[in-house]
């Protein structure tokens, strides 16, 4: 299977990280515009489980070093099966509450917040299971993502005297899911062997690990929808059933989660060279990447004050001060 093993190939691919988890939101942003959340989510986990599967059967099945797909598929030991399938249902009902704060507070607000917040404690508890890197400078760089959190909900606050649309209960729901999110890569992690060319057996490769994440995720999805509809539901759902979506609008929920899940296979690949708690950090960057289509492309602060300008400038910067610590920790 295919592998990385020089860490300055997993910052790049980490990279990689980055730019999908911060641009699958534009497909929730396009479609929802004329087809329910629910809709657009279901889709999504599609997608999640689609490249799951061809990557498993492409890189996670060439080459001379680890175990292929399905040979690593048989020989798992069933609680590492169920670590991986774990980490697909707490990422699902995090990312399900991240989608409603992109709903109710935008792309700009709920990505920093609620990400932001997965970022701080996901280092933390992906340190605990591999400490690899300076503990200083990882320290340093959580200290500052929290202070880039700060700073949005600072930005989205003072937004609030310009926009009466503007309420505190997407914000509150994107730390909820924040929370929750800092919590999934660990179980998907704890499921993974140590050292992905000789893996020891039992435990899984990173290809085996995605496609029972996403299984997870597809599985859980029907006990979660019920959230959607409770909190995101425009257009009505129900006023329109799956099959009335035309097959564009189920494309583009469908590319959403394959976009992310590209991202996902590319942290897990990586961290074998730089670590768990590396390699997750550095993909949680996609806050920066989601601000930038949120405000500039998707218009979410026109007319806000120039204090909420401000803030959000402070905020960036934070944020790739936090990203360039967490780099050079190891």
């Amino acid at each position: 299977m295919f592998i990385i093993t020089q860490y300055p190939l997993a910052v790049v691919v980490c990279f990689l990280t980055m730019l999908c988890w911060g641009s699958w939101a534009n497909t929730q942003k396009l479609a929802t515009q004329s087809v329910p959340t629910t809709i657009f989510y279901r889709d999504y986990t599609y997608g999640i489980l689609l490249i799951s599967v061809l990557l498993a059967f492409t890189l996670g099945s060439t080459g001379s070093v680890g175990r292929s797909f399905l040979t690593d598929l048989k020989q798992a030991d069933t609680q590492n099966v169920l670590y991986a399938l774990i980490g697909g249902f707490v990422f699902n009902i995090a990312n399900i509450l991240i989608v409603v704060g992109i709903e109710l507070a935008g792309l700009s607000v709920a990505m920093p917040v609620g990400i932001g917040l997965a970022l701080i404690l996901g280092v933390i508890v992906n340190y605990i299971l591999s400490p690899v890197g300076n503990i200083g400078l990882l320290a340093s760089g959580v200290f500052s993502i929290f202070l880039s959190v700060v700073f949005s909900a600072l930005a989205y606050r003072a937004k609030g005297s310009t926009d009466q649309t503007v309420s505190t209960r997407g914000l509150i729901i994107s730390l909820v899911g924040g929370f929750l999110m800092s919590f999934f890569f660990y179980f998907v992690a704890k499921s993974m062997a140590a050292d992905f060319a000789n893996p020891d057996a039992g435990l899984l490769t990173p290809y085996t690990a995605l496609v029972l994440f996403a299984l997870g995720v597809v599985v859980s999805t029907p006990l979660f929808i019920p959230i959607l509809r409770r909190f995101a539901g425009k257009p009505a759902d129900g006023e329109i059933t799956y099959s009335d979506v035309s097959g564009r609008s189920h494309r583009i929920g469908m590319l959403g989660g394959m976009v992310w899940c590209l991202g996902m296979a590319s942290s897990l690949l990586a961290s074998g060279a730089a670590g768990y708690a590396i390699s997750y950090g550095l993909g949680q960057g996609a806050t920066i990447i989601a601000v930038l289509w949120g405000v500039f492309i998707w218009q979410e602060f026109r007319g806000a004050p120039s204090t909420s300008t401000r803030y959000l400038i402070l905020m960036g910067l934070c944020y790739v001060l936090g990203l360039v610590l967490i780099i050079t920790a190891k």
